[in-house]
């Protein structure tokens, strides 16, 4: 089928609620799971567990230094190590990676319960709150701010300038997308000036351990490569928690007989959380693109055009995960759900995310006895899926 044809298999731009978008790439796991349409420009979507998983496997096939997400928004630069292949990517992966282990990343554990603390108590104090507006678009931001030992004055700012950011690319609004992400860049550059003129210790440090790090030649890596990293890090792993967080409160709003088991047995949040981590992935337009014709079920991809891994339909794929729609506490091969990505792209995050999604749910759940909903989830646009917007009443 000619690339230039229409193929409308779906329309990601069409109003959603709460699990209607999971309905949808259901069918297209049955009936079309290499789908395509014309929205921003047009991109195929791989559906099903398998592709999905190849694909962000295969770097050498899918690669992500032409569009890493659908839809573009990278108007600013590029920013390593997501919008680079490997083994370009791999010293900036190299410098992160040893300050995102379980360890390091476990030994915020209490500093986080502190932030998770001060979060809920004015929202305990007055019975409730928006629990994505209110909670978790900040807690994500003061844990990564932690990580980073990011001066207390720039805190404040980050959290601002990263959820206008994200505004404007759930607004998809490419004017707005880029006057905001150049502010990020403008604190990254900040950053990046202090640290070089007061070093740390590149082993605690994530932007020491960039300016530290050396290329395969040995050489230090370019400063404008640098500036991009850091800004990709300021920003990138704040969405994620957020979205996540609501989708799981709404989950146990409409489920109190859960909410209740895990509340009498807290040692049960870990299995829960993989579960949610599968159930509800809160993205499925990460993209690659092929650099070679590729046909899947049928169809043939282009050389060249955008591919988005749907791991939010991955992960539910019913081949794979029985009753993939169902939250099921211990799944026997929980630990091969995607939510984290595979291949030398996936999370370099995942204990910092798991350990923080961890501790809030089992704060939230030890500082109420229940809680409901109190009006109806706002979901976000693409590239996202989930919650955004989750009020909710304390009891």
């Amino acid at each position: 089928m000619s690339n230039r044809e229409s193929q409308q298999d779906f329309d990601p731009l069409i109003p959603e609620h709460f699990g209607s978008a999971h309905e949808d790439y259901a069918r297209l796991r049955r009936e079309c799971p290499v789908a395509h349409t014309d929205a921003w420009g047009g991109f195929w979507a791989l559906m099903n567990y398998d592709d999905v998983k190849r694909a962000a496997s295969d770097a050498k096939t899918y690669i992500t230094s032409v569009q890493n997400v659908v839809p573009r928004v990278a108007f600013t630069g590029r920013r390593p190590p997501l919008h680079l292949d490997p083994p370009e990517h791999t010293p900036y992966r190299r410098a992160l990676n040893p300050l995102l282990s379980m360890e390091r990343s476990e030994a915020l554990v209490e500093t986080t319960r502190g932030f998770v603390t001060d979060l809920l108590d004015p929202m305990v104090t007055k019975g409730g709150g928006d629990i994505c507006e209110e909670f978790a678009s900040h807690l994500p931001v003061q844990v990564f701010g932690a990580w980073m030992k990011m001066p207390e004055d720039l805190l404040g700012t980050l959290h601002e300038a990263g959820q206008a950011f994200i505004m404007a690319v759930r607004s998809a609004q490419p004017d707005s997308m880029k006057v905001t992400s150049l502010r990020l860049y403008e604190m990254a550059r900040d950053l990046i000036e202090r640290r070089k003129a007061n070093p740390m210790d590149p082993a605690i440090d994530p932007t020491s351990a960039l300016l530290a790090a050396r290329d395969a030649h040995g050489d230090p890596l370019p400063d404008e490569m640098i500036l991009g990293t850091v800004r990709q890090v300021l920003v990138v792993g704040i969405v994620a928690p957020t979205v996540l967080m609501g989708s799981i409160a709404v989950h146990l709003s409409r489920d109190p007989e859960l909410q209740s088991r895990l509340r009498a047995d807290r040692s049960l949040v870990p299995a829960a959380l993989e579960e949610f981590l599968r159930l509800y992935s809160p993205y499925r337009g990460f993209a690659r693109t092929a650099t070679c014709p590729v046909t899947l079920h049928g169809r043939t991809i282009p050389e060249g055009e955008p591919i988005a891994l749907v791991y939010a339909s991955a992960n539910r794929d019913e081949t794979v995960f029985p009753d993939g729609g169902e939250f099921i506490m211990d799944r026997p091969n929980i630990a091969e759900h995607l939510a984290f990505g595979r291949g030398p792209h996936n999370c370099p995050g995942v204990h910092l995310g798991r350990m923080q999604l961890r501790v809030a749910l089992e704060e939230l759940l030890a500082r109420t006895s229940g809680f409901d909903l109190a009006g109806e989830p706002v979901v976000a646009p693409f590239p996202e899926i989930g919650a955004i917007s989750v009020p909710l009443k304390f009891l």
